[in-house]
C-alpha cells in the first residue's frame, strides 16, 4: 500500500491550516510514517502536481490523501480520520497503547506537561522528523538561527520539507569577510530571505568608547558577546514562538547535556513561553559533514582552511590535527567558558 498526501500551498507560500493540523494529528497518532510521499496543490498553479492529482480525483480541498493498494483502484480519502479508522487502524491502535515510545502531542500549545512529552517523543529522532515536527506547528513563528555548517544543514532540511520557516543571522560586525560572502552563497542557493540581526547602535558605541576593539583579551568575551550577540537575539527572539539552533553534545564540555527540545529559560521577560530546538543534539561532526557532502550544502570556505568552528574574527583561528573544534574559539580562555550566552541555560524538558 502506499499513500500520497496532497498538501495545498497558498499564495503567500503557507500550507494551509487544515494541512498543519492534519499532519499533527497523524503524527501525534504514531502514523505519519505510513505517508509514503507529500505533493502540493499550489494554489492558483492548475498545473502543479497536487492540483492535477486533486482534478483526476475529483477533490476540491486538500487536505486529501491518495491511497493505492495492490489489486485494485486507487481510493482518496478527503477525511484523515477516515483513512487513519480505515487505512492506519494498527498503527493508531498501537499509538494509543501504553507500550512504546510517548507520542508527540498534536495541540500547538505548550503547556508544560506537553512540552515534556514532545520532549521525550523526539529525544533521539532524526533532525529531519524534529524539523517538520516544529514547522507544522509554527511555520514562519519558527526561526533557524543561521551562523554555522551545522545550520545550513538544518536549512536545508527545513526547505526540503516543504514548509515555511524564518531564517536570521546575528551580524555582529566583526565577522571574516569569508562569512559575509558565505550568507550570501546560502540566500541564493536556497532563494531565501535571511533577517541579518545586527547591535544597537547606541549601546554598542558606549562599550566600544569604553573598552576598546579588544578588551575580551583581557577581561573576556562575555561583555562584547553580550553587547553584540545577546542583546540582539533577545530583541529578535520576542517576535518568534520557537527558535531553531545546530547545536551539538559532543562540541564542548558546555553542550553534553544539550536537550533535543526545552522551554528556553534564557530570555526571560517576554510573553509567552519560547520553545528552543536542537535537532542535532544527538549528532556528531562527522555525521554533520556527512550530510553536508551528500547533500551539497553550502558551506563557509574558512572550513578549507583549517577552521573547524566559526565565529567573530578576532574570536576565531584554525585548529591544529587533533585539537578538539571548539578549541580554535576563544583559544585565550578556559573551554568551560567558551559561550557567548546564547545558550548559557540548557535545563532538560523532562
Amino acid at each position: 500500500m502506499h499513500i500520497t498526501m496532497v498538501k495545498k500551498q497558498l499564495l503567500s507560500g503557507d500550507p494551509c491550516r487544515k494541512c498543519i493540523e492534519a499532519e499533527a494529528l497523524l503524527r501525534s497518532r504514531g502514523a505519519w510514517d505510513r505517508i509514503d510521499q507529500v505533493i502540493w496543490a499550489v494554489e492558483g498553479q492548475p498545473e502543479s502536481e497536487g492540483m492535477r492529482l486533486a482534478e483526476q480525483h475529483g477533490m476540491e480541498a486538500a487536505p486529501f490523501f491518495v491511497v493505492d493498494a495492490e489489486g485494485g483502484p486507487a481510493v482518496a480519502y478527503s477525511s484523515v480520520l477516515r483513512l487513519m479508522r480505515e487505512r492506519l487502524r494498527p498503527a493508531v491502535a498501537e499509538a494509543k497503547g501504553d507500550g512504546g515510545r510517548p507520542q508527540v502531542p498534536s495541540r500547538a500549545q505548550s503547556a508544560p506537561e506537553d512540552v515534556q512529552a514532545a520532549a521525550r517523543a523526539l529525544d533521539g529522532a532524526e533532525p529531519q522528523d524534529v524539523l517538520r515536527w516544529v514547522l507544522a506547528r509554527h511555520g514562519r513563528d519558527c526561526a533557524l538561527a543561521f551562523s554555522g555548517a551545522e545550520d545550513v544543514a538544518l536549512i536545508d532540511m527545513a526547505h526540503k520539507s516543504g514548509l515555511p520557516f524564518s531564517v536570521f543571522c546575528l551580524d555582529t560586525g566583526r565577522l571574516h569577510p569569508e562569512t559575509y560572502r558565505f550568507i550570501e552563497k546560502v540566500r541564493q542557493h536556497y532563494d531565501l530571505p535571511i533577517e541579518l540581526v545586527s547591535p544597537e547602535a547606541e549601546p554598542l558605541r558606549v562599550f566600544v568608547q569604553k573598552k576598546g576593539l579588544f578588551s575580551f583579551y583581557d577581561d573576556g568575551h562575555q561583555e562584547c558577546c553580550g553587547v553584540r550577540k545577546v542583546a540582539p537575539l533577545r530583541r529578535t527572539l520576542a517576535r518568534f514562538k520557537s527558535w531553531v539552533t545546530g547545536q551539538r553534545r559532543d562540541q564542548s564540555p558546555t553542550r553534553t547535556d544539550v536537550p533535543t527540545l526545552q522551554l528556553d529559560p534564557a530570555f526571560e521577560g517576554r510573553e509567552g513561553e519560547l520553545w528552543k530546538l536542537n535537532p542535532l543534539a544527538g549528532w556528531s561532526s562527522e555525521q554533520t559533514w556527512s550530510y553536508i557532502r551528500a547533500n551539497g550544502v553550502p558551506y563557509n570556505e574558512l572550513h578549507e582552511r583549517g577552521f573547524a568552528s566559526i565565529g567573530c574574527e578576532p574570536c576565531t583561528r584554525p585548529t591544529l590535527p587533533n585539537q578538539h573544534e571548539r578549541e580554535g574559539r576563544w583559544w585565550w580562555e578556559e573551554a568551560t567558558r567558551k559561550e557567548c550566552g546564547l545558550h548559557t541555560v540548557h535545563p532538560a524538558a523532562s
